[in-house]
């Protein structure tokens, strides 16, 4: 993968293909709306895992807009680590996630793990904070990865770790977070809620106004433009085939990263 973005500037088509560069799938706005107007899918709701202590620097309330936040010791642990290691708009945003996320399926009446989504929700967008970004992967899974390490250490159980890990890996990914467990599609229907404002219809005004004065945008749009625009710079090809990289091309000169046009021509093939 490249060093640097100058180094990136000066890749040809072939080396893209040779080199291997991940790609980062693409989401439907089609399918996020599927997400919310499917068939309430349920699920098992298993016990809550141990986890270890942790304290928030600043207490949570209860409840926002009549959705219960829950207060687990491992619940704790993950807002205090979230909190300490993000600004407080993405801290925000991520808080916003779960309750937009969980608002929606509790109207449909979706049975779900409140303990499991909420953690995932609240971890789902470490790979946005530099201390837990690689050079080369996509932020999602930066992301997934650093929350699975934080949750092993607490000694959650695998196969609870593992629905995390999906939720946050595919929170973009609406085409696929909405076949899979409802945890995982709650983080990414909250988060794309947060995002662009799709599914906003679904949530009750007075709800809204909750949500938004508990925890405040801040400044949000810009703040995603600039995370969004930091990964261009620092590591273009990991937003090879995401949305993010139409972003790229359109601030930033001489951006690198081929379109699916341009890897489709010079796949090694005669036609």
């Amino acid at each position: 993968m490249f060093e640097s973005v100058d180094e990136a500037k000066n890749i040809t088509r072939r080396t893209v293909l040779e080199r291997g560069a991940g790609v980062a799938a693409i989401g439907a706005a089609s399918a996020l709306a599927a997400v919310l107007s499917g068939p309430a899918a349920a699920a098992e709701v298993p016990a809550r895992s141990p986890g270890n202590s942790g304290s928030p620097a600043a207490t949570l309330p209860t409840v926002v807009a009549g959705v219960r936040i829950p207060d687990s010791e491992l619940a704790r642990a993950a807002v205090a680590f979230a909190r300490r290691v993000s600004s407080a708009t993405l801290f925000n945003h991520v808080m916003r996630t779960y309750l937009y996320g969980s608002l929606l399926f509790d109207r449909r009446g979706v049975r779900y793990d409140r303990e499991l989504a909420f953690v995932a929700a609240v971890l789902h967008d470490l790979g946005l904070v530099k201390a837990y970004q690689t050079p080369h992967e996509p932020f999602e899974v930066d992301g997934a990865d650093a929350a699975r390490t934080f949750l092993r250490e607490r000694r959650m159980p695998a196969a609870r770790v593992e629905v995390v890990w999906d939720a946050i890996a595919l929170h973009t990914n609406p085409g696929v977070a909405s076949r899979k467990r409802p945890e995982i599609g709650m983080v990414c229907v909250g988060s794309g809620l947060d995002f662009t404002g799709n599914g906003i219809q679904g949530l009750p005004s007075d709800a809204l106004t909750e949500i938004l004065s508990v925890f405040p945008r801040a400044g949000f749009k810009q703040d995603a433009l600039e995370n969004i625009l930091s990964l261009c710079r620092t590591k273009p090809m990991s937003v090879l085939m995401h949305p993010f990289a139409e972003v790229g091309r359109r601030h930033l000169s001489g951006f690198p990263v081929p379109t699916v046009e341009d890897l489709l021509l010079a796949a090694p093939f005669e036609e």
